[in-house]
């Protein structure tokens, strides 16, 4: 009797947590929509782009498609926030490597390589590596 209230306190659970990821999902999906639409329609009233905002779209572009990859698949691609990270310390150089010291240009630099590294070493274990679910899926 106890083992069978457990189970259904327990399905519950997992229900709520469910809900919760799906909610949320649709919450951060919708945000990066509207961020991105003002984003665009800034591009409009400015006149054109500037390399900053072309960035700042595929920032955008990265996080819809983490959130897609979640929905679909109920994983969340850590080479996505990898990239996301890679695209805004790329942006924080094309902005203000005019006025930022040697040291802190160097440490970006580092930055964005050590991550360039860290997608290399992600794709190559889940290739040589891949765990069941994502063989069978055919995902990373």
């Amino acid at each position: 009797m106890e083992n069978r209230w457990f189970h259904r306190i327990e399905q519950l659970g997992n229900l709520l947590t469910d809900g919760f990821h799906l909610v949320g999902l649709f919450v951060v999906g919708v945000s990066i929509i509207w961020a991105s639409w003002a984003e665009v329609f800034h591009i409009i009233r400015e006149g054109g782009p500037g390399i900053k905002d072309i960035l700042l779209l595929f920032i955008y572009l990265e996080l819809g498609a983490m959130v897609g990859i979640y929905f679909k698949t109920k994983r969340l691609p850590v080479r996505y926030l990898i990239y996301i990270a890679i695209t805004a310390l790329t942006r924080v150089l094309a902005i203000d490597v005019k006025t930022m010291s040697e040291m802190r240009l160097l440490a970006i630099t580092a930055a964005i390589l050590l991550l360039s590294v860290g997608v290399l070493i992600l794709r190559v274990g889940s290739a040589r590596f891949p765990s069941g679910r994502a063989a069978d899926e055919g995902v990373e």
